[in-house]
């Protein structure tokens, strides 16, 4: 089974533009993020997607591969799909470009569920959410799930309600920006029509909720801190400098 690994990128992100080729510690953030995903035991190949030239030329000087992409998609499933459509594999995984600490232990859990079931089209990474400040942040996608993991809903506002929860005890988790695919349910999903929860949330994997997949959701002990403002660009610089990947292969 050939496992491949795509990283979307774009420079016009709203709240941090540019913030691919970000400086952390002597490297652009998208090189972190491919270097680290490519120690990876269970990845075969490792590439880029991007509709711009500059972080192109940035991972292919760097020794990594790049795929251009069209500079019309709104989501980053649908850039995956478009640079798939040239791989051969049987498993493509979606790494968020701006999740810079990502742990290659990370992929191990998330494929394992598409590798015993071969009638599942996808999976996706969540953990758990500790602090107030990220389940009421929405730049953190928070999920519910079903008893057998799979997931109801997506959103950027907290839920479920505290407010209404009372007494009742349960754990809040977030969406992680790493997804796994069979490659030919990828297709499937990138040709799906848009749905308006999905606009509503600007959450890709709302899609194949609202067409009546599944979407199985994996909890993961690993604390990923996504980049979304330079604020949080400052957190994972401080977190870089006593991270154990970078301190032993400098990414």
């Amino acid at each position: 089974m050939k496992i491949i690994a795509i990283i979307p990128a774009r420079m016009a992100s709203t709240r941090f533009p540019g913030k691919p080729l970000a400086d952390i510690l002597g490297l652009p953030m998208i090189e972190h993020v491919r270097r680290r995903v490519e120690l990876s035991k269970l990845i075969n190949e490792v590439y880029v997607a991007t509709c711009d030239k500059e972080i192109y030329d940035r991972v292919i000087q760097n020794g990594g591969k790049a795929i251009m992409t069209s500079a019309l998609h709104e989501r980053c499933c649908d850039r995956i799909a478009e640079a798939a459509l040239s791989l051969s594999g049987d498993i493509v995984i979606n790494v968020q470009g701006d999740e810079p600490l990502v742990d290659p232990e990370m992929f191990n859990p998330l494929l394992e569920p598409l590798i015993n079931d071969p009638d599942l089209g996808c999976s996706n990474l969540m953990s758990e959410i500790t602090t107030d400040e990220d389940f009421n942040s929405p730049n953190i996608v928070k999920v519910v799930c079903d008893r057998h993991g799979n997931a109801i809903y997506f959103s950027r506002e907290p839920i479920p309600s505290i407010k209404k929860a009372g007494d009742i005890k349960y754990k809040k988790f977030k969406q992680l920006g790493i997804m796994a695919f069979r490659k030919d349910f990828l297709q499937v999903f990138s040709k799906l029509k848009p749905t308006p929860l999905e606009a509503i949330e600007s959450v890709d994997m709302l899609r194949a909720v609202e067409h009546g997949y599944k979407v199985r959701m994996i909890a993961s002990e690993f604390q990923v801190l996504g980049v979304d403002t330079p604020q949080d660009l400052e957190r994972v610089k401080a977190l870089m400098k006593n991270d154990k990947i970078f301190i032993r292969t400098g990414s």
